[in-house]
């Protein structure tokens, strides 16, 4: 049986992600890389304060927001959320071009081209 959460529970927890991604020094950021996380193709500062809370659901703020030099060439295959400390708030995002956390028009990236996500939001299963 899977474990159920009441909505102002949720909304507990994902406020608290949220000020986990705020706490670093500095704004968090969003890291596009390989599988693994091997090589980094690219990179999306949040902001200040990353999104606001709506029941289960974290809706980051400022999007879209682009990479305008890639830093390596690679397929992406997987995304992480850090704070400005550089530490892992969320790992493990998976990312395609449909159906997954994080969705591309494409995962072939090469170094210095202009990468642009469109929005993000985490939502509490």
């Amino acid at each position: 049986m899977s474990v159920i959460y009441t909505t102002a529970v949720k909304a507990a927890r994902m406020t608290a992600v949220r000020d986990e991604i705020d706490g670093g020094a500095g704004a968090g950021y969003i890291e596009i890389g390989t599988a693994g996380m091997a090589s980094v193709l690219a990179t999306f500062t949040l902001e200040a304060v990353c999104g606001t809370v709506s029941g289960a659901v974290l809706t980051m703020s400022g999007f879209p927001k682009s990479d305008t030099d890639a830093d390596n060439t690679g397929t992406a295959a997987e995304a992480r959320v850090r704070n400005g400390s550089a530490t892992d708030i969320i790992t493990g995002l998976t990312v395609g071009t449909s159906g997954a956390d994080i969705n591309l028009d494409s995962l072939s990236i090469t170094a210095g081209q202009t990468v642009t996500l469109n929005s993000a939001a985490i939502t509490h299963a």
